[in-house]
């Protein structure tokens, strides 16, 4: 067995003329890796959850086909397999399970990317995941369904107003981005350093005003918008 400091997985090779030599290895990489040919499981650690990544998306909203070097990279995928939970003070416990469709950030952020036997899969710890969504294979027409994971809240955007907040009217060019909006989902809440589950403050219909740069926006064929926020960025209930 060969170790790297902070594994984050445990590859496992089908049985070969050599089984003792090569049964496991722990890697652990900060970009995109090619699993080798010989293993063929991923067993994830502590909070991390395997998932196999959905494929890219050919076509924009609009239908306009893409080259693929504009194609975006896929942000939902299928959870093949969740860690053991532990952690070095406690133990994770997982929310997600195999087979759940997930959805995680367009920027990749906290995801390692694997390649295993030919398809693309990421590692990615349940805390940075959006939330979950019906069923595999969702589109953006699904978006209305998300059920945020954590701490998250899923808020309808509410489309900017003609008049700022002093009632002074503005020309659209200088309208701010979107500031408030519906909650139509929330998280179970996040666990505090004892992993206990705190409770979440928001509920479903609560009208909020956020962080102007905050959480990850989405748009449904139609084009009524979304964005999921940590309910911290949450300044507001109006």
């Amino acid at each position: 067995m060969v170790s790297v400091v902070q594994p984050t997985a445990t590859l496992r090779a089908w049985p070969t003329a050599r089984p003792s030599r090569c049964s496991r290895l722990v890697v652990r990489a900060q970009t995109a890796i090619k699993i080798p040919a010989e293993f063929k499981q991923v067993i994830p650690k502590g909070q991390l959850v395997l998932s196999k990544v959905a494929e890219t998306e050919a076509k924009t909203l609009g239908g306009i086909l893409l080259p693929s070097s504009a194609q975006r990279a896929p942000t939902s995928g299928d959870v093949v397999a969740v860690g053991d939970g532990r952690l070095p003070d406690r133990t994770h416990e997982f929310t997600l399970s195999p087979g759940d469709t997930i959805l995680y950030s367009k920027f990749g952020i906290g995801v390692t990317e694997l390649e295993v036997a030919g398809e693309a899969h990421i590692l990615i710890r349940e805390e940075d995941v959006l939330g979950t969504l019906p069923s595999s294979g969702a589109t953006a027409a699904d978006v209305p369904r998300l059920q945020p994971l954590h701490d998250r809240v899923l808020v309808k955007v509410q489309e900017s107003a003609g008049v700022s907040i002093g009632g002074v009217l503005l020309p659209d060019s200088a309208r701010s981005k979107p500031l408030s909006g519906e909650v139509v989902a929330v998280g179970p809440g996040k666990f505090d350093k004892d992993g206990a589950r705190i409770p979440p403050r928001l509920q479903k219909g609560d009208k909020v005003v956020y962080f102007k740069y905050a959480g990850d926006s989405m748009e449904t064929p139609e084009g009524v918008k979304y964005v999921v926020l940590h309910e911290q960025d949450v300044l507001c209930k109006v």
